[in-house]
């Protein structure tokens, strides 16, 4: 059994680690409250609006106002990996990384394996993983800094134009969706070129452009893409705060069994020291009666 001193000491130790973990769960409750309420308000208009987009790309028949839209044999892939960065979240990066990962060695291993294949990171934990292993072309660490829809959609105009011109022939968002603070669901989504209706259906809906066609969508397309992309920031952006609230609150309640522990077995301890002492002190008692 170790003696007093190492346990004071253990738990005097853990005593602080749940105070880190206490106030930092308090920190992320704080910043999740904004991220979802960020997340929620845009999140219809963005759905909305990406409906609108399908359908109208599955109606278009000439190719230069469906420059998004252009289905080609995916040669050259990138894959963009949102993740954050700090850690102490959880599984919320391993998942991200390992998602990544599973598209590499399976859906698109001939293009990893002939090089065609990069990854666009966002977050310093998945940039640090994946760029020992893969063609990381970039990171974009300081888009959390500000998580304005200007910086973001800086660079999805980039991807978008790295697209058109043929650099790439499909786009891939790997994040976490948010649902709540408890839940993150692991999402791969296609981001260019636009999916269609999935389900095959005509389009339904008949749309009157004003003053033309190829003014609206011209400038209709590029701001839906660019949504789609700044929504899937905000869903990862809150993801990883409900992440690690959630992360944290389960440190601080082990924390707190730890110590309930900790004092038991120091209490045990001490009684024993004592029953010891008194031992010696009766032995030596006895010993000088005689």
């Amino acid at each position: 059994m170790a003696n007093l001193k190492e346990i004071r000491t253990r738990i005097s130790s853990v005593q602080k680690t749940k105070q880190v973990t206490a106030a930092m769960k308090m920190v992320s409750a704080a910043k999740l409250k904004k991220a979802q309420d960020a997340i929620v308000q845009i999140r219809p208009y963005a759905d909305k609006l990406h409906e609108i987009l399908s359908n109208l790309t599955g109606s278009l028949t000439n190719t230069d106002d469906n420059l998004y839209g252009v289905e080609r044999k995916p040669e050259k892939v990138l894959l963009v990996a949102m993740s954050s960065n700090k850690g102490l979240c959880g599984a919320f990066n391993a998942n991200v990384i390992k998602q990544v990962v599973a598209l590499a060695s399976g859906k698109y291993t001939d293009q990893n394996q002939r090089g065609n294949l990069e990854v666009l990171c966002i977050g310093k934990q998945a940039n640090e993983i994946l760029k020992k292993t893969y063609n990381v072309i970039g990171e974009h660490n300081k888009l959390y800094d500000t998580m304005s829809y200007e910086n973001i959609s800086e660079v999805a105009a980039t991807i978008m134009a790295q697209f058109v011109e043929g650099k790439y022939d499909k786009v891939e968002l790997v994040y976490n969706q948010f649902k709540n603070a408890g839940v993150q669901i692991l999402t791969t989504e296609q981001f260019l070129p636009v999916k269609q209706d999935e389900e095959g259906n005509e389009v339904q809906s008949e749309y009157i452009f004003e003053p033309n066609q190829s003014d609206i969508l011209g400038e209709l397309i590029p701001k839906s893409l660019k949504t789609q992309f700044f929504k899937a920031m905000l869903d990862s952006f809150a993801s990883e705060h409900g992440a690690r609230m959630t992360a944290m609150h389960k440190a601080t309640d082990n924390a707190t069994d730890l110590i309930q522990d900790l004092n038991l077995t120091y209490n045990k301890a001490r009684q024993a020291a004592i029953t010891n002492e008194i031992l010696e002190i009766v032995s030596g008692a006895n010993a000088l009666a005689q």
